[in-house]
């Protein structure tokens, strides 16, 4: 085989190669913001309730958007709208200051907060040289703040999730926090049981299981994939 020959045959063995890394980038685009919606059940804990995670659940809805660092770490702001509520005479705690159990609530709430999220593994459409998973769990945590029953709380919002990249730029997935706030005005009741508190003890929380879907905005490193 000639020189010129040889030379040839190696040019395009090359190219061959590059090509299945080309599809790879093309197909490994990364966006750094996420837009999307999310509903579902928001239970309350506090005097009126401090065991069952299923008692008085009522709808939550919220909007949210994902700034994402990068495949596993990210920025959640949310902003999220529902009510909690109880009542007394469907309660086992007994109440010193209100023997009659004659209580009653049912109260709207906003949560606005920001959180951390660190998945698990790389988050992305999977397969790819980055070694990177369609789905990934995380963990989260962060700082907000809960306005309910005339009161404006700090929250501290603890919790877990799981997201699922089922397109190229669509995500879904179900988010799981605890909202603990420094408030024990909620269920419109203030520490029936005479306790001294201070900070988070002996305040009200709340919990909120959401699933949602989002769409990929803002794509990372455009010029570098040819996109």
């Amino acid at each position: 085989m000639s020189i010129v020959g040889n030379i040839r045959n190696r040019v395009v063995a090359s190219i061959l190669m590059m090509l299945p890394l080309t599809a790879v980038y093309a197909q490994e685009l990364e966006y750094a913001l996420e837009l999307g919606v999310m509903a579902g059940p928001l239970t309350y804990y506090g005097d009126g309730n401090y065991t069952s995670p299923f008692k008085n659940m009522n709808v939550g809805a919220a909007v949210f958007g994902r700034y994402n660092l990068n495949q596993r770490m990210a920025l959640k702001f949310d902003v999220a709208y529902g009510k909690v509520s109880g009542d007394a005479m469907k309660s086992d705690n007994k109440f010193p200051a209100n023997p009659t159990q004659q209580w009653k609530f049912s109260n709207p709430l906003v949560d606005v907060a920001c959180q951390y999220e660190l998945s698990f593994w790389a988050y992305g459409t999977g397969g790819s040289y980055k070694g990177s998973h369609r789905l990934a769990p995380y963990i989260q945590m962060g700082l907000g703040l809960t306005a309910c029953n005339k009161a404006v709380a700090l929250n501290i919002p603890l919790g877990i999730g799981v997201k699922y990249k089922f397109a190229p730029r669509w995500n879904c997935g179900a988010d799981f926090s605890v909202r603990f706030t420094t408030s024990d005005k909620l269920d419109g009741i203030e520490d029936p049981y005479r306790i001294s508190s201070g900070g988070f003890k002996n305040k009200d929380s709340y919990s909120m299981l959401m699933f949602y879907v989002s769409y990929d905005l803002c794509p990372k490193y455009r010029k570098c994939n040819n996109e």
